[in-house]
């Protein structure tokens, strides 16, 4: 069964003005969907074919450069989309919020730190925020892989994930990579957020 694109659960315009239309036209329906007719390629006529993609991402050392890439911004996005909103809480609420604010200090204080994350990722990657043996960390790793690899740095299950690859701010922020991490804030769904939270 080939991967196959999913559907954004909003409209491409629906972020503006924090992330443009034409981004995430481009994003979605042109980066995104090339990770997945790439990782099709790649896994097709080999014993890969057929597992899943969270298989793949686990498993991503002990495979091709091709599947690790393709496997990893496929997921990464998929991950990425559904904690995006139009109508961000702006902030976490209820365990989340305490474990936030225990574990960093205060909500303001996570969020340098993670700004921190992100924009101390050299070239592209992600910055992340997961749960390592129970407890909060914040995390980046290069290109598209995540910490659910078995070759990430910091290993852990992934609640929050931000794209900081050019192609997700360029046409909007330029090279102001601390403006968009800014603007990201805005559009955060803490809703599905809380939901990997409490998995």
């Amino acid at each position: 069964m080939a991967f196959t694109l999913p559907a954004l659960p909003y409209a491409f315009e629906a972020l503006e003005p924090h992330i443009d239309t034409t981004t995430m036209q481009i994003h979605h329906g042109k980066h995104h969907q090339a990770y997945v007719d790439n990782l099709n390629k790649a896994i097709a006529g080999t014993p890969n074919e057929g597992k899943s993609l969270e298989e793949l991402v686990q498993k991503a050392g002990a495979i091709s450069p091709a599947v690790r890439n393709n496997g990893g911004g496929h997921w990464n996005h998929s991950f990425f989309w559904e904690i995006l909103t139009p109508k961000s809480t702006g902030a976490p609420a209820g365990k989340l919020a305490d474990d936030i604010h225990t574990t960093f200090g205060s909500f303001d204080a996570f969020k340098e730190k993670f700004a921190a994350a992100g924009l101390g990722r050299f070239g592209s990657g992600w910055a992340w925020l997961i749960l390592k043996d129970g407890k909060l960390e914040i995390s980046s790793t290069p290109n598209q892989d995540n910490p659910l690899m078995d070759v990430a740095e910091v290993k852990g299950t992934p609640i929050l994930g931000v794209d900081v690859w050019e192609h997700a701010y360029y046409l909007k922020y330029q090279n102001r990579r601390a403006d968009y991490l800014g603007a990201f804030w805005k559009v955060i769904n803490w809703d599905k957020v809380n939901e990997h939270y409490s998995k």
